[in-house]
């Protein structure tokens, strides 16, 4: 059984943890298959969404798999903007929808929180266990925690293990939506359907410089010059764009 599921219908990619007879814990041959999934994602000029989910009703993911833990060996471990375990920094260029329930812990809750619309089924539980369980590594999930909750709700589940639940995880921001599991699917397809009503490059753009420009204060982050931002100007989807507006009218995106 191959430890994640690809899948492409139309202008979506669908990522699935595909482990759950050990609540999808993350093993080196799932890290490999998540990085090919990723560059697979970007080189694929029709898709314009992506979502991961995690398959079984027990958890989204555990972490990592303490028997066989990913280590970046190829230089890649995580994409869609994950750090993994020793591999460099890759961005997912396109938007990625994370849909999650059950356990979302360690290295699950790192995946999780790269995702740009994140939806969870109200049984989610975020935790980092590391510190109860006497386990860590130069991971990326407590750099990421601390940027994307409040100070003391950060440390409270990095020193103590404190567990995190989906109520108030929407509460912190940390999520865009709770839903039932039984809805948790069609949920994720209403998502879907606002990002392609929205110009693919676009979007792209404009997650490009929203992330690249956190990198530097406000000052030079808008002083900087977007790649994607300029490109834009000479695409077909751009002429579209003013063509519909004049004719009021919807416009029909082609992502070039």
């Amino acid at each position: 059984m191959a430890s994640i599921e690809f899948d492409v219908r139309g202008h979506v990619a669908e990522v699935r943890l595909n482990r759950p007879s050990v609540l999808n814990a993350i093993d080196a041959e799932m890290d490999r298959a998540l990085a090919e999934a990723w560059a697979r994602i970007d080189a694929d000029p029709d898709i314009r969404v992506a979502i991961l989910t995690g398959a079984g009703d027990r958890a989204f993911c555990a972490g990592a798999d303490i028997s066989d833990p990913p280590n970046g060996a190829d230089g890649l471990s995580f994409g869609g903007g994950l750090t993994g375990i020793g591999g460099r920094l890759v961005r997912l260029q396109k938007p990625l929808i994370g849909v999650v329930h059950g356990h979302v812990l360690g290295l699950g809750f790192e995946l999780a929180m790269c995702a740009d619309i994140l939806i969870a089924s109200d049984d989610t539980q975020f935790g980092l266990p590391e510190a109860r369980a006497g386990f860590i590594d130069h991971c990326g999930v407590t750099h990421r925690a601390i940027r994307q909750l409040p100070h003391h709700v950060a440390l409270a589940m990095i020193v103590a293990s404190e567990p995190l639940d989906a109520t108030r995880a929407l509460q912190f921001g940390l999520i865009n939506q709770i839903t039932t599991i039984e809805d948790l699917a069609a949920a994720s397809e209403r998502w879907v359907d606002k990002v392609l009503a929205c110009a693919p490059l676009v979007s792209q753009a404009a997650k490009q410089a929203a992330l690249a420009g956190l990198e530097h204060g406000l000052e030079k982050a808008l002083d900087r010059r977007y790649p994607l931002i300029d490109a834009y100007a000479v695409t077909e989807d751009f002429i579209e764009a003013s063509s519909a507006w004049k004719a009021r009218r919807t416009p029909h995106w082609r992502g070039r």
